[in-house]
């Protein structure tokens, strides 16, 4: 984990699916090539739910681009979703894709449901456990799962490397440090937009929830819930406190310093995730904060 660690250093970048499937191939590779100019440690992207097929890219395809548009940076996919392919071939895309680029594929995997996701998801990893006795066994690559609450936490613990924790406030950061332990990779997501308008910024964060999915129970305003947020929190179009505290909006230092309060809570690694219209509207993004994530007085620091 530490050769892992090292390698992504302490910022990396989130990309949402429905952003690179409006974005040509050939215009990903310079965008992703300008990430790493740029000192980012990783780029990861997700994949939709099984229910929302032509929302996205097949994950695998789209993260070996992302790997061969570069040249040192960490790829990462939060997350790959189990309901999408069979664990035998979850584990044999992973292993070819850290075979062919050695220390710089991470899988996470997630889009557990029903009603045991959790006993789901640990059979899928069992089936995985077990599919990598026998094809490419010598092949090891970092598994992180998407975990909100406790028992995923430990899950997470037991039987992976670690959690990639998906929009969720830096307090949330802080408990899943204490839950899954020191020795376990911690890399949350956190949403972002360079605006300093309180209207404007949060509308953004707002547009990302269609209106028929509000007012519905999800994971998400369950862990909510337990991080002391209420009805009114997650009513409608949820509160300016909830939209405040996973998102972080404002100038290039204010969202560097939200971004750095994941890894004082905890963190080893914090994805930035831009909202923005397009491809290289988000990248222009990454590109005004990245001076601002750096920390040369400190001698340890590892730059973005």
């Amino acid at each position: 984990m530490e050769e892992t660690r090292l390698r992504l250093g302490r910022f990396g970048v989130w990309l949402a699916p429905p952003t690179l499937l409006r974005t040509p191939v050939g215009v990903q590779r310079e965008q992703f090539a300008r990430v790493e100019r740029l000192g980012y440690g990783s780029l990861w992207s997700g994949e939709p739910p099984a229910t929302s097929l032509g929302a996205g890219r097949e994950v695998f395809t789209q993260h070996a681009v992302m790997l061969a548009a570069t040249n040192r940076i960490v790829v990462g996919t939060g997350v790959a979703n189990i309901r999408m392919r069979e664990p035998l071939a979850a584990h044999g895309g992973a292993a070819t894709l850290a075979e062919a680029y050695p220390g710089r594929f991470v899988l996470g995997l997630g889009g557990h449901g029903g009603d045991r996701p959790l006993g789901e998801l640990q059979a899928y990893l069992e089936a995985m456990a077990t599919a990598a006795t026998t094809l490419l066994p010598e092949i090891g690559y970092p598994l992180v799962l998407a975990a909100l609450g406790p028992r995923a936490h430990r899950l997470a613990a037991d039987h992976a490397d670690g959690a990639h924790p998906f929009m969720q406030p830096v307090e949330h950061t802080a408990i899943a440090r204490e839950r899954l332990g020191p020795g376990k990779l911690l890399i949350p997501h956190q949403a972002v937009v360079l605006d300093t308008d309180p209207v404007s910024a949060r509308a953004r964060m707002r547009a990302l929830t269609p209106a028929r999915f509000r007012d519905v129970e999800t994971p998400y305003t369950v862990n909510f819930r337990r991080l002391g947020y209420g009805d009114d929190d997650l009513a409608g179009e949820r509160s300016d406190r909830l939209i405040d505290a996973i998102l972080g909006w404002g100038d290039e230092k204010t969202v560097a310093g939200r971004l750095g309060a994941h890894l004082e809570a905890g963190a080893d690694h914090v994805l930035v995730h831009p909202l923005a219209d397009d491809l290289v509207s988000a990248v222009d993004q990454l590109e005004r904060l990245a001076p601002f994530l750096t920390a040369p007085q400190d001698p340890h620091a590892r730059g973005i």
